[in-house]
């Protein structure tokens, strides 16, 4: 089974609890606006991979405590993270999801593909970004109309944890020189980091 992704982490602490590999998805419906990542939306952009082949890539890689779907709009794509999700976790780690989507109206479509993602989920944050709702506050999510969703028991720990866990930004610089930033941060965090990169 094929998808189409935007780019694969193989290992960052800013997505979700811990270490962890990091699926970006190419496509999404939902076009939130200030969306972080506007590049995503279309499904035209990105590459086709197979779950097989990065299933693989991640129980070769770096360890890691897990792996974190997120967008573009992983629900779009559920039936391949789905089965992405289940060989993972038969191997030990853990999934976090990220949706536009309220886990209410996930659950009331009613589709396989959908169930099968929520099945496999250990931590699922729903609701779109909403920018006149903006907060970075809480870890992990970009506005304050998106919620935690402890589906297992894996992560139940951290709920009482989140209001003193701190967003984070990672930057990698590639061999050719190319600068990727992930990760939660204000406009005035990456101003001044980029002051200081210049000094």
């Amino acid at each position: 089974m094929k998808f189409r992704i935007h780019q694969f982490i193989p290992i960052t602490r800013v997505e979700g609890p811990g270490e962890r590999a990091c699926l970006q998805v190419q496509g999404c419906p939902i076009r939130c606006s200030g969306c972080a990542v506007p590049f995503t939306w279309s499904t035209k952009g990105g590459y086709d991979v197979t779950v097989k082949e990065l299933a693989q890539k991640i129980l070769d890689g770096p360890k890691v405590e897990g792996i974190t779907f997120l967008g573009g709009e992983p629900f779009e794509q559920a039936a391949a993270l789905a089965e992405l999700g289940a060989t993972l976790k038969e191997a030990g780690l853990s999934v976090m999801t990220f949706s536009g989507y309220l886990l209410e109206d996930i659950k009331q479509a009613n589709r396989k593909d959908w169930n099968d993602l929520l099945q496999v989920t250990d931590l699922l944050i729903d609701g779109p970004f909403q920018k006149e709702k903006r907060d970075l506050s809480r870890p992990w999510v970009g506005s304050a109309n998106q919620r935690y969703h402890f589906l297992t028991d894996r992560y139940a720990h951290l709920k009482d944890e989140l209001t003193n866990t701190p967003n984070r930004l990672e930057i990698t610089v590639k061999p050719d020189g190319r600068v990727f930033a992930n990760g939660m941060a204000t406009v005035e965090d990456l101003e001044g980091l980029f002051k200081e990169l210049i000094k």
